[in-house]
């Protein structure tokens, strides 16, 4: 690499260190620790809800070593997000971006406190998008989509830090180290705003529930021509007594739209499926052998 484009890439990367870096602290509860990033006014952190698990208190430590006891306003182990607030003064909130825009081969930063040290910093390039990471609790299953997948190093303590374009807008949650060279994380974008402002309001996700298992497959040629959409969901599985299964949805149907937004992905019906919709007619349109059907669900709530 010839000088001026190794000057160019540290400007980078130490611009976004210096403009993130005071707005993650290294955070400390009883059953352990990670990295949170403050995200909103009056003292508002995200972080990874495997970090904080079942605490409810802890410690957070900015990178200019000024200390605040925090309380957990919510966690969501299906996004594995969780919404921290300070009894305290805390630093500003650093800007989001939106994953969404993200390209393969882009910049991006890692700041977080691996082993405990905090206002560490890591960089690399997007690596790949459009991962699935699973997550269970004890009482379901889910799959985050989009997932982002760096080589900026992660290490334990990591999780719940910051991962930032050249910008310095943060477009990621750190979350997961899946091997050498591989990180993940957690997206933000649309969807998972909407699941951090729901934690600051309610403290939960309540989601809805459709009990079907499916993966992306493309749209018969002719279909798509007319239609333009070029692909929908098949489904593989149909659990049995689920809102599906009522609805008379069957394993080998391709979705095509839900609520009468088109569906290529699980993502597409996922952001669909919050607490609003529990319990409310939920049209859905399959293409099964050759056919258009159009059958009506209710979802149910997930937890209950």
């Amino acid at each position: 690499m010839d000088s001026e484009a190794f000057d160019a890439y540290s400007q980078a990367v130490t611009t976004v260190a210096a403009e993130v870096t005071p707005h993650v602290a290294s955070v400390q509860l009883a059953r352990g620790g990670g990295s949170a990033v403050v995200f909103a006014e009056d003292g508002y952190l995200i972080t990874n809800a495997h970090v904080v698990g079942r605490d409810r208190k802890g410690k957070a430590t900015f990178s200019d070593g000024d200390e605040q006891p925090f309380d957990v306003i919510g966690t969501d182990p299906l996004s594995d997000l969780a919404v921290l607030r300070t009894r305290g003064e805390s630093p500003s909130p650093v800007r989001l971006g939106d994953a969404d825009k993200l390209v393969v081969g882009q910049l991006v930063v890692a700041i977080g406190s691996p082993l405990g040290l905090a206002g560490s910093v890591t960089a690399g390039v997007v690596s790949a998008l459009g991962r699935s990471l699973p997550v269970r609790t004890a009482r379901a299953g889910r799959v985050i989509e989009n997932v982002i997948q760096t080589d900026a190093a992660l290490n334990p303590g990591n999780s719940g830090g910051a991962l930032a374009d050249s910008t310095g807008r943060v477009v990621g949650v750190n979350t997961a180290v899946a091997g050498f060279g591989l990180g993940l994380a957690v997206p933000i974008n649309a969807t998972t705003r909407r699941i951090i402002d729901t934690l600051l309001v309610e403290g939960r996700v309540r989601r809805a529930y459709l009990g079907v298992v499916g993966v992306p497959a493309p749209l018969p040629e002719e279909l798509a021509e007319h239609t333009g959409q070029r692909a929908g969901l098949r489904v593989v599985e149909v659990v049995t007594g689920g809102p599906a299964d009522r609805a008379g949805l069957h394993a080998g149907d391709l979705v095509l739209t839900v609520g009468r937004e088109r569906v290529s992905d699980a993502q597409d019906i996922q952001r669909q499926l919050f607490g609003e919709v529990i319990g409310t007619r939920l049209p859905v349109t399959v293409l099964r052998n050759g056919a258009m059907v159009d059958v009506i669900a209710l979802p149910t709530d997930l937890d209950g």
